[in-house]
């Protein structure tokens, strides 16, 4: 059965929820389509920002768990590898069958170019849904920002998409790194 015609059964989702890849020019590709989960995967928990992407913070291992049997593929971590997940994450995924990605970013510092191309990698290389987390979904939604005006999305789009994805209080630092980009 595919997993589109599998049924979500995701009671709750309390939350709303690595190497340099090669450079990605302005104007490259954008987010790639990927198939739509149903609207009831993730009741008022994770964020949609576009189609099969999934954002938000730190989710447990029951929410890894669940995640895969609404169908999503892959998982890509934005924490820090000290950062405590509370469980083997990594592990979770794997035994899940999950593609499980690590792209460190640390707080506004690891608001990079390099950071966005890694990103846009993972989410290229990804087949199928993808949950994209940190761990309360606003380094995933700066780093987006970045991502959609690397690819020509104008700043202010570009932070609109960033808020949708879960960017609060970053985005002060997002939106000073995409003027500065803007003005070269």
């Amino acid at each position: 059965m595919r997993w589109l015609e599998r049924p979500a059964f995701l009671l709750i989702l309390a939350m709303s929820m690595v190497s340099p890849a090669p450079a990605v020019e302005r104007g490259s590709a954008p987010l790639p389509a990927r198939p739509e989960l149903p609207a009831t995967a993730f009741p008022n928990a994770f964020h949609q920002p576009d189609e099969g992407l999934y954002t938000g913070g730190q989710p447990s291992a029951a929410q890894v768990q669940q995640a895969a049997s609404a169908g999503i593929a892959t998982v890509i971590d934005l924490r820090q590898p000290d950062e405590d997940r509370g469980f083997d994450e990594a592990t979770t995924a794997a035994d899940l069958g999950l593609n499980y990605v690590r792209i460190p970013v640390a707080g506004a510092a690891g608001l990079t170019a390099a950071n966005a191309q890694a990103l846009q990698a993972a989410l290229t290389q990804s087949n199928g849904p993808v949950l994209l987390h940190c761990a309360s979904g606003n380094r995933v939604g700066a780093l987006l920002a970045l991502l959609k005006h690397q690819q020509g999305a104008s700043t202010e789009d570009a932070l609109q998409f960033g808020r949708s994805a879960g960017m609060t209080s970053l985005e002060t630092q997002t939106r000073a790194l995409l003027e500065q980009d803007a003005a070269r």
